[in-house]
């Protein structure tokens, strides 16, 4: 059976979600293709159960290091209501409150597995095994998103271990829980299952949270092991293997082992596009997808191929994924009805807030925010950069906000421009100041403006006043 329509998104999460809303708002006739669950890996295995996850620990630790609220705390932590929640926070893994918000909006969907067949063109095998055609008047919308990397390490693969769907969906928590990585899964996970009670152990083969500032890796590290975890930086296992008693058993360098009942991998990801036919136009299967501002594959003639999200690389995060689909999808509904680039309703179509503005927060403990560049990688970009660090108990609404270790906070400066191109927070709740920065970083707002942007007290947020006299004010010598 063959279908003709305006759009067609391959991937129904968030990201696919959005260009689908997008170019269905402009008019177009659009049909989204999914395999799984609408609403995808963010709604159901990843950004919503693992927060709803670190949620309840987290706000325990807080009542607990107010006085007057850390006496009125008498009980521990009640990890089946925990695992209740987080199930009512996805749905028990059913996707009929999505599919329901596709059909208010009016857009088609269409289930199963969706590879391109050519130029404009998507086959969708279904489950019964039948073929679909869609063919695409305008654009086919890639929106697949990415798999967890299984790590070359002896027997892992056959130790079935977790990768960041298991640690996020598990209806039971195991007594001891090793991980391999050290990014943000790696810290977010063994933050969860420590506040849970599980005896956890990370092995990172360098530092933890590499791409961030080093301040922020090292306050993680200290924070896990304050909450009972073991944290062994510059080590990973030489061979896993799952004893037939179910446990899994970890050997390192020299001999050593550990016994765990699971283990967690997250040691990155890998674009899902190994499956997609992208050898029909004229692109390697398993590849990131390279994309212009429009959010263009590159590489593909005629403008009609789109890649967001994940699959392209730019910036692995639900936020950025959506930010770049309601780019694309304007961009779609421009081209196909030949409008004009600024007649977008929010001025372009073109996507330049993940090149160097990419928000990000780690809900670990601490909570570590940051937008733009590191101070290194400021430097390799050819910046001339100023630092100024304070702790967060500058700001008299730290003290307040909680007792306890205060944190630190960073920003990275053009010297030349005068502008701040990075910003980094590490402390309790700390993501609360991340959009303040991050308007500072992609509206290019001097620093002598920033000045009049008057913090209120007493917050947290006064710590940017204090960033600013650590600065040096307007006029005066740095």
């Amino acid at each position: 059976m063959q279908h003709e329509v305006d759009v067609v998104v391959i991937g129904a999460g968030p990201v696919g979600e959005n260009v689908a809303d997008r170019a269905r708002a402009a008019g177009l006739q659009v049909v989204i293709v999914e395999q799984e669950l609408v609403g995808g890996e963010c709604s159901y295995w990843a950004c919503v159960p693992s927060k709803t996850l670190l949620r309840s620990a987290a706000a325990l630790r807080a009542a607990r290091r107010v006085p007057g609220a850390a006496e009125a705390v008498t009980g521990d932590l009640d990890v089946a209501a925990v695992l209740a929640r987080r199930n009512w926070f996805v749905s028990d893994w059913s996707d009929e409150g999505a599919v329901g918000w596709l059909d208010s909006v009016g857009i088609e969907l269409v289930r199963g597995h969706g590879r391109l067949a050519g130029p404009r063109r998507v086959v969708v095998e279904h489950a019964d095994g039948t073929l679909t055609e869609l063919v695409a008047r305008h654009a086919v919308a890639v929106s697949t998103g990415s798999d967890p990397v299984m790590p070359r390490i002896d027997g892992l693969a056959e130790a079935r271990p977790w990768t960041s769907r298991e640690a996020t969906s598990a209806q039971e928590v195991p007594a001891r829980l090793a991980v391999i990585g050290g990014g943000v899964v790696a810290v977010e996970m063994a933050t969860a299952y420590a506040g849970f009670g599980t005896e956890v152990t990370v092995f990172a083969r360098s530092g933890l949270l590499g791409g961030m500032e080093p301040f922020a890796g090292e306050a993680v590290a200290d924070g896990l092991r304050e909450l009972g975890a073991t944290v062994r930086l510059g080590v990973t296992p030489e061979r896993v293997e799952r004893a037939p008693s179910g446990e899994v058993v970890l050997t390192l360098a020299g001999g050593e082992q550990l016994v765990a009942d699971e283990v967690l991998v997250a040691t990155g990801r890998r674009p899902r596009t190994d499956d997609l036919g992208l050898e029909t136009v004229g692109l390697e299967p398993g590849s990131w997808l390279d994309v212009d501002d429009e959010l263009l594959v590159r590489g593909v003639d005629g403008g009609w191929l789109v890649a967001v999200g994940d699959v392209n690389h730019r910036a692995l995060l639900t936020h950025q994924g959506k930010y770049q689909a309601r780019a694309a999808g304007d961009g779609i509904a421009a081209r196909a009805l030949s409008r004009p680039v600024d007649a977008a309703p929010w001025g372009a179509h073109v996507a330049t807030a993940d090149h160097r503005a990419v928000p990000s927060v780690v809900f670990a403990e601490p909570e570590v925010a940051s937008v733009g560049l590191t101070a290194a990688a400021a430097r390799d970009a050819g910046i001339d950069v100023r630092v100024v660090e304070v702790g967060l108990d500058a700001a008299s609404g730290t003290g307040i906000h909680s007792d306890g270790p205060a944190g630190r906070a960073a920003l990275v400066i053009d010297q030349e421009r005068g502008t701040v191109v990075g910003a980094t927070f590490v402390g309790q709740d700390v993501g609360e100041l991340l959009h303040a920065a991050t308007i500072a970083v992609v509206g290019e707002v001097p620093t002598d403006r920033l000045w009049h942007a008057v913090p209120a007290f007493p917050t947290v947020s006064e710590i940017w006043l204090r960033l600013l006299e650590a600065l040096g004010r307007p006029g005066a010598d740095a």
